[in-house]
Parts: C-alpha cells; sequence; structure tokens
C-alpha cells in the first residue's frame, strides 16, 4: 500500500502570497477586492434580483455539515406557553415575547473558513506561528473576513448542468480547465479578481435523499489539486471561492489520498477565502434562463472574535 505524502513535501513549490500586503495581513486575496472590483460588480446588475446562498439551519430531517460535526441545536427558552403556566414574567403593558438559545458549530452551515483554519508545517496564513491558534485564534480567524466584507463580481460556473447531471456523481473531480471550458459554454470570461461560484448540485441533493443515504460513502465532488491549478489561481489573483460543497474540494486526492490539499494550497499559501455549503440552486435557474452568469456577489460572516469560522448568508444580485 502506498504510504500517503505529507502534505508539505506534496505542496513544496507551491506558490505562496505571504508578506504580499504585509507582515500583518490577515485577509489574504480578499485585498484584491478593491473599490474598482466592487463597482465591477455594480455594472454585472441588469435586473435587480436579489438571491440569498444559506442554506437553512434547522431543519428538521437535518442539515448537511461534515461528518463528525452536529446541526444546530436550538430551543425556545420563552414562549407563550411559559406564560400559560404562569413562569413567564409578565412585562408592563401585558406584551408576551419568545427567546430562544442555540448550539452550534461555526462550520455547519453556509460559512467562511478563517485563513488560519488548516495548516502544516507549524505555520498558518501569512507565516503566523500556528500556537495562535490555541484556544481562539489570535491571527488570521475569521473576524478581519468578516470585518472587512467581500464585495466583488462573481462568476457561476455551473459544472453539474454542463455535464448534462443535476448532481456530480461522489468523488468526480474536475480542474481549472474544465471551469473554463465551463465558462466557454455559458458564454462567459472569467476575469481577473472574480469571485468563483461552482455548482456540482452536491448541497442540493442532500434534500432530495436521506442523511444515510447522503453520508453513505462520503466522498464528495469537487476541484482536485494539480500546480497548475494552484498557479492559475494565483496567475487570476482569485479572491474567493465559493461551492455548494462541504469543503470546496475532492474529499480525497485521487492518485495520493491527501486530505483536502486545496485548503492548504489556496487557503493557507495564496490567502484565497472559502465559502462552503452555498445554496446555489435557485441562482443557477435563473442564471440558465436568461443566459447570464455574472452578478453582484456580497458577504459578511458573523463577527466571531478567535472564530475558526462563522455562518454567512451571501447576497446575491443581478
Amino acid at each position: 500500500m502506498t504510504e500517503t505524502p505529507y502534505v508539505g513535501d506534496f505542496l513544496e513549490n507551491s506558490p505562496k502570497n505571504w508578506g504580499k500586503w504585509g507582515p500583518d495581513d490577515e485577509v489574504g486575496s480578499l485585498n484584491y477586492l478593491t473599490g474598482a472590483e466592487v463597482l465591477r460588480g455594480v455594472a454585472s446588475v441588469r435586473s435587480g434580483e436579489v438571491f440569498t446562498l444559506q442554506v437553512r439551519m434547522g431543519n428538521p430531517g437535518g442539515d448537511p455539515v461534515w461528518p463528525g460535526r452536529e446541526s444546530i441545536q436550538r430551543r425556545n427558552v420563552m414562549d407563550e406557553s411559559y406564560f400559560a403556566r404562569g413562569e413567564g414574567d409578565e412585562t408592563p403593558g401585558g406584551a408576551h415575547y419568545a427567546d430562544d438559545v442555540a448550539t452550534i458549530f461555526l462550520q455547519a452551515s453556509t460559512q467562511y473558513d478563517a485563513l488560519g483554519h488548516v495548516w502544516y508545517g507549524g505555520q498558518i496564513w501569512n507565516g503566523y506561528d500556528a500556537g495562535t491558534t490555541a484556544d481562539d485564534m489570535t491571527k488570521a480567524s475569521v473576524l478581519p473576513i468578516a470585518e472587512r466584507g467581500v464585495v466583488g463580481r462573481g462568476v457561476l460556473l455551473d459544472v453539474a448542468r454542463h455535464r448534462g447531471k443535476d448532481v456530480l456523481g461522489k468523488g468526480e473531480t474536475f480542474t481549472h480547465e474544465d471551469l473554463l471550458e465551463v465558462a466557454a459554454a455559458q458564454g462567459v470570461t472569467i476575469e481577473k479578481h472574480d469571485i468563483l461560484i461552482i455548482r456540482t448540485g452536491f448541497i442540493g441533493s442532500y434534500y432530495e435523499t436521506t442523511p444515510e443515504a447522503f453520508y453513505d460513502g462520503f466522498l464528495e465532488p469537487g476541484l482536485t489539486y494539480s500546480p497548475e491549478l494552484v498557479q492559475w489561481f494565483q496567475d487570476m489573483e482569485i479572491p474567493n471561492l465559493v461551492t455548494d460543497t462541504i469543503a470546496n474540494e475532492v474529499t480525497f486526492e485521487p492518485g495520493t489520498g491527501v486530505t483536502l490539499p486545496l485548503h492548504s494550497a489556496l487557503m493557507r499559501n495564496l490567502g484565497v477565502a472559502f465559502t462552503e455549503i452555498a445554496w446555489l440552486e435557485d441562482l443557477a435557474a435563473a442564471c440558465a434562463a436568461d443566459d447570464r452568469w455574472t452578478f453582484l456577489y456580497t458577504a459578511a460572516p458573523l463577527k466571531v472574535v478567535g472564530g475558526t469560522g462563522a455562518p454567512v448568508n451571501p447576497v446575491v444580485v443581478r
């Protein structure tokens, strides 16, 4: 049996953007999204249609999450039943109210990863020591991304539709060359600083089956690593990768077995922001209906101090 290579050796010659925006940077390639890029995104708006890309949290049948995480656990701590039992404190004027509390994995919904979320070799994004992740993330947490916000031109690349499928198969892969092929078929050009939004149909499929079937032999479809793909992301100065999968890439790298190498190659090394578990079905249907695949993409995850990630409800305007 071939031994899985150490990811540091696997990515030994992979390009890095460490220091490109100074020694204190914590938002990485989002620095590419200048005011001019915001206006370029605004210029792509035609009809004023609005789409939100977060999956629902707390579905009765559960939510799509990475194996080992749990869906949101929410419960009321105050509602009319409390008042009916005489347990609620009456307010002057007699108004009643409801209140609730939730326990959540911060990455168990549509969410942004912190740039320090994944690392190897004892260093996270921008060369910060991995010890800064202890207890909470004092460097490259999700907070700087949340405080900055993300706004630019988004382009949807519907890989599943291009391949004539509702959803890609488990472990089905594609490369940046496939993305260029999809873009050409859609009649759209991927431009520098575009926010890439890739549809596989995977998250949509969760709601069409049972959790048992969804997680059986869990192996997500997605982008697969190559030095050429990483260099393409670098040359195109891609600020943000958004997909309707839980991890934005195929779970295990074919041929090597390395787990999620693009988290290291793109996020840790280049500072590309990752947005995962996006709901793309409605947006994709609208784009296909009128053959318009670009739009204004906006997002801001929750401002969680020290967070490794945070929920987000991206808003797209076409």
